[in-house]
């Protein structure tokens, strides 16, 4: 026999067929001699203490990864820079807007708020454009400039134009059937005021220049033959 060989386990109580065993359990007892370990212990088997259980293993990653994918916020850690203002931009500039629902109207630009937009307005008299922020990437900067001494837009900042949060009515089942006009919010008395504050100097500045307010209410487009790259504004 080589040595790394193993003998055949042989059990002392080998099967007659399957599960069922040649001695019976009586048989076992006193052939294994558990009586007499009954016996020198004063007729009860002897018990151990229980091991201390072992630490835990740290838990493995799962296998799979969940089906749906859990959002998790970002962290920002950068400390954000104030928008820089472009030196073509400043106090009193005439504007022309690239984009949103007053695309092609002059503006006058009033000051930057603190989130780096840009405050304009029309005046509102003139082209129907109201106080509003912009962003400085839709404006072109045009040369030229409107005095704006008399303003005062001290009170205006970003939530000055921040609206309330509008609480959802809830219908009944019959109204939920019925076809219902949305019903427009009326601009504040406030504000309204707010507006003719601001138009007023500005339009006493815009009438003592010869054409302005005709170029202010003029709404800029390029024409056949126009070559963008070329224009001077």
């Amino acid at each position: 026999m080589a040595p790394n060989e193993r003998k055949p386990r042989v059990s002392r109580n080998p099967d007659l067929i399957r599960g069922v065993g040649k001695y019976s359990r009586s048989q076992m007892y006193h052939k294994r001699g558990l009586w007499a370990i009954k016996a020198k212990n004063g007729g009860v088997f002897p018990r151990h203490d229980a091991k201390p259980a072992e630490p835990k293993p740290a838990e493995k990653p799962p296998k799979f990864y969940p089906a749906d994918d859990v959002k998790k916020p970002l962290v920002n850690k950068r400390n954000p820079n104030p928008t820089k203002l472009r030196a073509s931009i400043t106090p009193g500039t005439v504007l022309i807007l690239l984009a949103g629902r007053f695309k092609g109207k002059r503006v006058v630009f009033l000051k930057q708020l603190p989130s780096g937009l840009l405050l304009v307005t029309g005046p509102f008299k003139i082209n129907g454009v109201p106080l509003r922020r912009v962003n400085q990437s839709y404006v072109i900067a045009t040369s030229t400039k409107v005095d704006i001494s008399g303003v005062n837009v001290e009170k205006f900042d970003d939530k000055y134009f921040t609206k309330e949060a509008e609480k959802k009515k809830k219908k009944g089942e019959g109204e939920f059937f019925e076809s219902e006009k949305e019903e427009k919010t009326a601009l504040p008395q406030e504000k309204k005021d707010d507006q003719k504050s601001v138009d007023a100097p500005l339009l006493k500045a815009i009438e003592g220049v010869p054409d302005l307010k005709a170029y202010l209410a003029a709404r800029f487009s390029l024409k056949a033959g126009m070559k963008p790259h070329e224009l001077v504004f």
